[in-house]
């Protein structure tokens, strides 16, 4: 190979690696009581640091006429100053950040209501962080269904990425954000 074929392949690496919003990292946080429904989205990360705060983006209550989706999006607030989310669904306002009082994030809880049929699903609805401290933390969402076991905690260094998934809008019953996957890096 040539120098000028290296520096594209080069330069063509590096804008994918860059792209693709993720670094390295030595576990996965999951848990197994996630929806269903939707894609899996791209791997964000933060570029250096650690996620010590967490803000969601809810829908309110939408009442007896109305589709339910609750939770929409999860915004991970990095240490370095940065902020990272993976898949967002459409619907909803961003809730204040909730922030570790020392350290960082280390594991999870996600809140989710079981399928209902012909009924109004809306998936994952709420979500609560194990602080390094031993803090917890949890969104405000509205509530439907009940919380699942915690995932494990990250096994050396704390949660730096997140990949979401979220079904995109549906007629007639949407759920919008179903599961969520965080990673850990030292």
């Amino acid at each position: 190979m040539d120098l000028s074929t290296s520096a594209v392949v080069f330069l063509f690496l590096t804008y994918h690696l860059c792209e693709a919003g993720h670094r390295n990292y030595n576990s996965i946080l999951l848990v197994p009581n996630g929806g269903k429904w939707g894609e899996w989205g791209k791997i964000e990360s933060c570029p250096k640091g650690h996620a010590h705060g967490f803000s969601l983006k809810t829908e309110r209550e939408q009442g007896v006429t109305g589709d339910d989706t609750s939770l929409n999006g999860i915004r991970l607030y990095c240490s370095s100053g940065g902020v990272v989310q993976s898949t967002v669904g459409p619907w909803g306002e961003w809730t204040e950040v909730k922030e570790c009082p020392r350290g960082y994030l280390v594991a999870f809880a996600l809140n989710v209501e079981a399928p209902k049929g012909p009924s109004d699903d809306t998936a994952a609805n709420n979500i609560r962080f194990s602080c390094g401290d031993g803090a917890i933390l949890e969104g405000e969402s509205p509530t439907f269904g009940t919380y699942g076991q915690w995932s494990k905690r990250c096994t050396a260094g704390a949660i730096c990425g997140i990949q979401t998934k979220v079904e995109a809008p549906a007629r007639g019953d949407s759920t919008a954000l179903n599961d969520v996957r965080f990673f850990c890096c030292y």
